[in-house]
């Protein structure tokens, strides 16, 4: 069994100068593509349900899905709530067996963010699991603007919250298809200047893959979450299976069709940000 939490596989990507792919999920077919490519490069993952997947399907399936997946690879996954918005959605999570609770406060004065995520925090330690929080916003392509984090409140965050990682809004924007502008990495390194708690990018898909790898092996950037560049890699892998036979019907053999160039994908995800010698040592 190689289930994990957050911090048994940020702290030693920050000790050893590398970061983990929390790879977002949609359903089974993308679950299982991430865990057998993370077993395929030696590297960790972090399994993540977001919103739009708790949306599709309950959490105690996805609970059971994803341990599943984790039970059955040789390398160590996170089963991640991402974006929870309230206490009763990260107590259910806790519930149906994730092993990290992202609390989601970013949208509200930093007093509230403080005392709410600080209750999540509580929640998921006295459980033995993780916690993730947010500070400073990141908002959406063609959506919401972003925030950005200040580097003295992220310190005060951290501190009062006693969170395991902290999301950070550096010039990143979720469902970015188009890989282009990067981070300011000048924000980064006034944030890591006063805090020493893993950090984590949101909207990685957005940030070029050079930038990405650097960052990962060169800050305290521990944790990358990437979801629409794999989407858009499931996406482009379907409309290929179904255009080699558009008379197919049955979902199991075209899908089947999918998992393997998402695999693919998503490997080379992973060997960006993991270590220079390409494993986790």
């Amino acid at each position: 069994m190689t289930l994990a939490t957050l911090k048994d596989v940020l702290q030693p990507a920050l000790a050893k100068g590398y970061a983990v792919g929390g790879l977002v999920t949609l359903g089974w077919e993308d679950a299982r593509a991430y865990a057998r490519a993370a077993e395929a490069v030696g590297l960790p993952v972090i399994l993540q349900a977001g919103p739009s997947c708790r949306a599709h399907t309950p959490l105690p399936v996805l609970g059971k899905m994803l341990r599943h997946l984790a039970e059955n690879v040789a390398v160590p996954v996170v089963v991640h709530l991402d974006h929870g918005y309230t206490f009763e959605e990260c107590q259910e999570a806790l519930d149906a067996g994730f092993t990290s609770l992202m609390y989601d406060g970013s949208r509200k004065p930093l007093e509230r963010n403080i005392d709410e995520t600080a209750r999540i925090a509580e929640l998921a330690h006295s459980a033995g699991i993780s916690c993730e929080g947010e500070i400073g916003f990141v908002g959406y392509d063609q959506g919401e603007r972003s925030l950005g984090t200040d580097a003295q409140e992220a310190a005060r965050f951290a501190r009062q919250t006693g969170i395991d990682a902290m999301a950070i809004s550096v010039g990143n924007v979720h469902l970015q298809q188009k890989q282009e502008g990067g981070l300011d990495e000048a924000r980064i390194r006034d944030i890591e200047a006063a805090t020493d708690v893993p950090l984590v990018i949101h909207g990685g898909s957005g940030v070029p893959p050079a930038q990405r790898s650097a960052l990962a092996r060169g800050s305290r950037i521990c944790k990358f979450n990437i979801g629409t560049e794999l989407r858009m890699a499931f996406g482009s892998a379907l409309r290929a299976a179904l255009e080699r036979d558009a008379k197919r019907f049955d979902r199991v053999q075209i899908l089947s069709e999918v998992e393997d160039p998402l695999q693919a994908a998503a490997q080379r995800v992973l060997r960006q940000l993991g270590p220079v010698e390409g494993g986790a040592k």
